[in-house]
């Protein structure tokens, strides 16, 4: 047994390696090392490693030389809740756990070079929804949230990324192929944050509406913040869909557009309206059940008609006329990034890590700056 403390490296590559689901022998024929090499790396009994099979390990891992030396940030006070996880499940919500604090630690050090730092301004909603009943308190504090970001009631919220980002929340984008997982939020050094899972297989609209959730946790459920609690909440995930859907679809804006569409089929009313309001389909068909509009069988008198109407089948995770990518993108690490790099804060290298980019991509994106101003 080795009687001192495991080195840095030694626990990023396990992490590592467990996060990409590869056993040790399919990364130590990636890295191009022996099997026993790569196993006294990672357990800590080869303590002064090769350089060049520290650098062939991090090729193999798609990762940065230093991100396997450095100690990795952590984040105090997270909330990522899911279902039961287990083996490389497990190791994958580690994994984001770590990408995000180093995220948001990267985040915050641009802030301080450009002494660009967004203070946070929610802090009072938090305080007046405490107070508010049980029963209605998602839809009560998505109206005191509106109000607090100067929102007009019948204004659709068209940035949803740069509007939090004004009042001091920072928003960080990564795909991950983890099962169960859109988002999660945090309340670490240097303010709120939330991360949110961009990953191809999950729509716009539910990014989106990930994004809300998680403010309405921030808002709604301050003392749930603990990285060790895995089990989901049901009343308290209930407040946060309630506070999204009233968030993102304002009670009198929603019923102006119902009113205005009341001459169009079914189908297209409800399309119109998600469409207005950037949100899926089946946000709009429960508010409506919600409203006590329409029955619960909404669902099956939804898929028939848009199968009369447009000719195909609506399958269970498909979002019709849905949403691209570039409806939703996150803007102001980008911005700062550039500022940065243009201000000689940060090298080009740098400014790709910070992205999770390679040089050339970065290198492409700057010519691209050059455009426009």
């Amino acid at each position: 047994m080795i009687s001192e403390a495991e080195p840095i490296f030694s626990g990023n590559i396990r992490r590592l390696r467990t996060s990409k689901g590869l056993t040790q022998q399919q990364l130590a024929d990636l890295a191009e090392i022996s099997r026993i090499a790569l196993r006294d790396i990672e357990t800590g009994k080869t303590r002064e490693p090769r350089v060049n099979n520290l650098q062939s390990i991090a090729q193999a891992l798609s990762v940065n030389l230093m991100d396997l030396l450095a100690e990795p940030p952590r984040l105090k006070t997270a909330r990522f809740r899911s279902r039961k996880l287990k083996g490389r499940s497990l190791a994958q919500r580690e994994e984001i756990v770590f990408w995000s604090a180093r995220r948001l630690k990267d985040f915050i050090d641009l802030e301080e070079r450009l002494q660009d730092r967004r203070p946070y301004t929610l802090a009072n909603v938090t305080e007046k929804a405490a107070k508010l009943s049980a029963k209605n308190r998602g839809q009560e504090a998505a109206a005191l949230t509106r109000a607090a970001l100067k929102l007009d009631d019948n204004e659709p919220i068209r940035n949803i990324c740069g509007l939090l980002e004004s009042a001091g929340i920072k928003v960080c984008l990564l795909s991950s192929d983890l099962d169960g997982f859109f988002g999660l939020s945090a309340q670490d050094e240097g303010g709120p944050v939330i991360v949110v899972n961009t990953a191809e297989q999950i729509s716009v609209e539910r990014q989106i509406f990930t994004t809300a959730h998680e403010l309405g946790h921030l808002l709604l459920h301050p003392g749930a913040y603990d990285t060790t609690q895995m089990e989901e909440n049901e009343k308290e995930e209930k407040q946060a869909d309630a506070f999204a859907g009233h968030f993102l679809m304002p009670p009198a804006a929603f019923e102006k557009q119902l009113q205005q569409t009341s001459g169009l089929p079914f189908v297209d009313r409800v399309l119109h309206i998600k469409r207005i309001f950037r949100v899926s389909y089946k946000a709009v068909l429960h508010r409506l059940i919600e409203l006590g509009l329409v029955a619960d069988s909404v669902w099956k008198r939804f898929s028939f008609e848009y199968k009369q109407q447009y000719g195909k089948t609506l399958s269970q995770k498909e979002e019709p006329f849905a949403l691209v990518p570039v409806d939703f993108l996150e803007d102001r690490l980008s911005r700062i990034v550039r500022q940065a790099v243009e201000r000689e804060e940060i090298s080009l290298s740098r400014a790709a890590e910070i992205l999770g980019m390679n040089l050339q991509a970065m290198r492409e994106r700057a010519t691209s700056w050059r455009v426009t101003a």
